[in-house]
């Protein structure tokens, strides 16, 4: 889907090399991210209204470090955000009052809001199944699967038998961490998209 979505609005590279994930945003949703201080803990919101998405909005130390670290995680979270714009929009618009299922009341905005606390609280899934779903939009969208397997082949390596390719164990870390540094992710989202794209086998290599 995420693919489509950048094929859809001519965001899907050629090659592979970084998505422009906040132009994707004005492109997609027409709308442009805003940048403004948020409360502790808190990297970004989406506001809808029954139209779909009518603010993206992002917490302003994630725009003012120049660090990589902190660039990297900037488009994550606005990935992150593209992704409940994408997955959630349709709630919005049934015109069920959704705001109920995220603890709001209707004199308040529709809002699906990021928070670090609630990310960070428990490893896996912690019932928040809007913010999974938008989480896992973000490999989507900033590390496509046809650029990601054309980003990898210099690491690949051909099984016997059926020509499968496979990642070596030995090869993991170097190609994660090439993968972050052509597509300007973070490691760890890399990682997680890696083991989500190709299952490990038997023998602990990934497998396409």
């Amino acid at each position: 889907m995420c693919v489509e979505e950048l094929r859809a609005v001519q965001l899907l590279p050629a090659e592979p090399s970084p998505v422009r994930i906040d132009r994707f945003i004005e492109r997609r949703f027409k709308v442009s991210p805003r940048y403004e201080e948020l409360p502790d803990g808190v990297l970004g919101f989406t506001k809808f209204g029954p139209d779909g998405v009518t603010e993206v909005v992002i917490a302003t130390q994630l725009d003012t470090d120049a660090s990589a670290v902190a660039r990297r995680r900037l488009r994550s979270t606005l990935a992150h955000e593209a992704g409940h714009g994408l997955l959630h929009t349709y709630l919005f618009a049934l015109g069920t009052k959704p705001a109920s299922l995220f603890g709001e009341t209707d004199a308040k905005p529709h809002i699906l809001c990021r928070d670090v606390q609630g990310e960070h609280r428990t490893p896996g899934y912690d019932g928040r199944w809007w913010e999974y779903q938008a989480n896992r939009a973000i490999g989507g969208l900033l590390l496509p699967r046809v650029l990601v397997e054309k980003a990898l082949e210099p690491y690949l390596t051909t099984t016997a038998g059926l020509g499968s390719k496979e990642l070596p164990a030995d090869q993991k870390s170097k190609a994660a961490n090439a993968l972050a540094d052509i597509f300007d992710v973070n490691p760890a989202v890399v990682r997680i998209q890696l083991t989500d794209l190709f299952p490990a086998s038997e023998t602990g290599q990934l497998s396409l």
